[in-house]
């Protein structure tokens, strides 16, 4: 069975149906590539499924040592390459997560997250910078 679905929109866009859902992912293409930038970029979905992925994998952790990772917070910064050809070339992504945590359970759900199905899938020559902040 098919994950995903999707059509051409016509001007940059695409249209991507999760089949088991329905829902719809829009992207368009960024403004420095000829896009609008009205919608996520096929590379903002990479950069922001690492950060999805690391949360995903971290609360599927946390949730088997009964902690809470409820309100914790990432944010993405991609970078693409200023040399052909155009690619990712480094992903920053910075989580905020419960100062709560114990020194055990921050370095467990750390080791989780850098291990991510998405973190070990990507080429190795994207950098990865991961910032965990506890407050």
């Amino acid at each position: 069975m098919n994950t995903a679905t999707a059509r051409y929109a016509g001007q940059l866009r695409t249209e991507a149906t999760h089949v088991a859902s329905g829902n719809v992912i829009q992207t368009d293409a960024p403004t420095d590539n000829h896009g609008r930038g009205e919608a996520f970029s096929p590379t903002d979905l990479v950069s922001t499924a690492l950060g999805s992925c690391m949360m995903t994998v971290m609360g599927i952790v946390a949730a088997r040592h009964e902690l809470s990772l409820v309100d914790s917070t990432f944010a993405v910064v991609k970078h693409m390459s200023s040399e052909a050809p155009r690619r990712i070339a480094q992903i920053d992504i910075t989580f905020s997560l419960s100062a709560a945590l114990s020194a055990n359970d921050r370095a467990l759900l750390e080791r989780t997250a850098l291990t991510c199905p998405v973190a070990l899938s990507l080429h190795p020559d994207i950098r990865q910078n991961v910032v965990f902040l506890y407050a």
